[in-house]
């Protein structure tokens, strides 16, 4: 078990985010800078993940962005219960991750560790293969084929006559995809949410985005929640792609502070 430096080390520390005081960190875990990762415990049940914060520069580059998730993604992948933190939090010195973050929190960060033990965040994204639905909608929505076919047929050197028609024709193929996304997406959260404990559901950032959420999900059950994921592509994979990221540190499913 990683052993905390002396409370007089006044290095300023990067918190990663809290796991158990009995945790075993993977061997020769570093993290910004490839400094070393260790624990900092105050005596309770819980221990503050750090390592020393470089002191020459302002955080923010994308390397320290890639060693942050990657001292987190470690853990996960090893099976230790973690409490992820948002990028960029830190403190004076150990003394002050014992006294500030640990002291007098204990209880509550030891309460989310607990709902969190033994559990997975997995992420489904599921994106429209755009030539598919596109023809669907001309199938199924008169008005737009009719708009579309006549703009096929307007010549080029005619185009500027036809401005506002094809923003119409934007703004109604966008309209009929808005509805298919709201319907399809409900359809492969009801189909996933069964196997998992919890769902956060994201806002979808493009408009061929048809789901963007993630689930807490039990390790045990983790195989059921993957087979019916799967179940979804093979009724669902002509016309919408799935997949499937993690297992990734749960920020989704940690309470707000």
């Amino acid at each position: 078990m990683n052993t905390p430096q002396p409370p007089g080390d006044r290095v300023p520390q990067y918190v990663y985010g809290v796991t158990r005081a009995d945790a075993e960190l993977p061997a020769d875990m570093t993290g910004l800078d490839d400094r070393p990762v260790s624990l900092v415990q105050n005596g309770g049940t819980c221990a503050a993940i750090v390592s020393d914060l470089p002191a020459d520069r302002a955080l923010g580059e994308r390397a320290d962005l890639v060693a942050h998730q990657r001292v987190l993604n470690a853990l996960v992948e090893a099976g230790t219960v973690v409490l992820p933190f948002r990028f960029g939090a830190a403190l004076a010195d150990r003394e002050a991750v014992e006294k500030e973050l640990l002291a007098g929190n204990s209880d509550r960060l030891g309460q989310v560790l607990d709902q969190l033990e033994g559990r997975l965040e997995l992420r489904l994204k599921a994106t429209y293969v755009q030539d598919q639905v596109l023809g669907e909608i001309m199938s199924a929505e008169p008005e737009i084929a009719e708009l579309s076919r006549r703009l096929r047929e307007v010549p080029p050197d005619a185009a500027d006559a036809v401005y506002y028609d094809r923003i119409r024709l934007g703004e109604l193929i966008a309209q009929a995809m808005e509805r298919r996304r709201d319907q399809d997406g409900q359809v492969l959260l009801e189909g996933a949410a069964p196997a998992a404990e919890a769902v956060a559901r994201k806002t979808p950032a493009r408009e061929e985005d048809v789901l963007d959420a993630s689930f807490l999900v039990r390790a045990d059950r983790r195989a059921s929640f993957e087979e019916a994921v799967e179940k979804l592509g093979q009724e669902y994979g002509d016309r919408i792609r799935l997949r499937l990221i993690g297992p990734l540190p749960p920020y989704d499913f940690v309470p707000e502070a």
